[in-house]
């Protein structure tokens, strides 16, 4: 029985790791949104978040997320934080396939805990230079919605926390209102601010035993779509790892969102 049972582990970890260096897979969902008018029906944000570029997971991994997300043909791409673990200087080469990345609106991105860990604004400087704008305590007017980023809660200790009246104070709340951010907690700022979705990462999908039991305790999310009064809230699983490069029970994804307009 115990030679099974070590069969059965060496497996599953044999599996979770496997899952891991073969990229993440594609999840699709559709999220209506009461303001989003009918031209904007059917927009599709590509969101991925949590590649964690790094000495494991490195350019061929970065290949393999750009290649997946460019084959879902998105009309935007989100970045939801925790790109790197390590320095501008060390990774460059490995993140050189983002400036690959196509979406006919753009791609976006907003800083997660692990950027803060590596060196914020060289990283953020260095998205910039590959092709995608930052979002930091931002927003921008996209067609039938406004696309706003605010900066991780992890900057607060440099000053660079999460500033919502910033990102969000004098927008026109008749329309439609997306938030990246890479933590779900700030969930409830963005429901006090009359977000309609906020896309987020950070939790892994709980990745891994005892992960999972932590990843619940702190987060109102882990993975997939929940409302929240007004506003609803998805949580993307990521795409890489933190940690032991292993997944059990929370397989990697890139999620395409679809908006869906109820007027249409």
């Amino acid at each position: 029985m115990g030679g099974a049972a070590a069969a059965v582990a060496v497996g599953t970890v044999g599996y979770g790791t496997y899952g891991v260096l073969r990229g993440p897979g594609v999840k699709r969902v559709t999220v209506p949104l009461a303001k989003l008018p009918r031209g904007a029906h059917g927009f599709r944000i590509a969101v991925v978040s949590d590649i964690h570029v790094g000495p494991i997971l490195g350019r061929a991994f970065s290949q393999r997320v750009v290649d997946t997300i460019n084959a879902t043909q998105p009309d935007l791409i989100a970045v939801v934080g925790d790109l790197v673990d390590g320095s501008v200087e060390d990774l460059t080469p490995a993140v050189e396939p983002l400036a690959q990345l196509r979406a006919r609106h753009g791609t976006y991105f907003v800083t997660g805990n692990h950027e803060y860990i590596s060196g914020a604004e060289p990283w953020i400087e260095k998205v910039r230079e590959l092709g995608l704008r930052p979002l930091e305590n931002a927003r921008t007017e996209l067609p039938g919605f406004d696309l706003a980023g605010v900066n991780d809660v992890q900057g607060e200790a440099e000053g660079q926390g999460p500033d919502f009246g910033k990102a969000l104070g004098d927008r026109d709340r008749t329309r439609a209102a997306v938030l990246l951010a890479h933590q779900p907690v700030v969930i409830h700022d963005a429901v006090r601010h009359d977000v309609d979705l906020q896309l987020s990462g950070h939790t892994h999908g709980g990745q891994l035993w005892p992960g999972s039991l932590l990843a619940e305790l702190a987060n109102p999310t882990v993975a997939g779509l929940e409302r929240y009064g007004d506003t609803q809230l998805y949580v993307s699983r990521g795409a890489g790892v933190w940690g032991p490069p292993v997944r059990v029970g929370a397989p990697s994804d890139i999620t395409v969102v679809e908006l869906a307009s109820r007027q249409a």
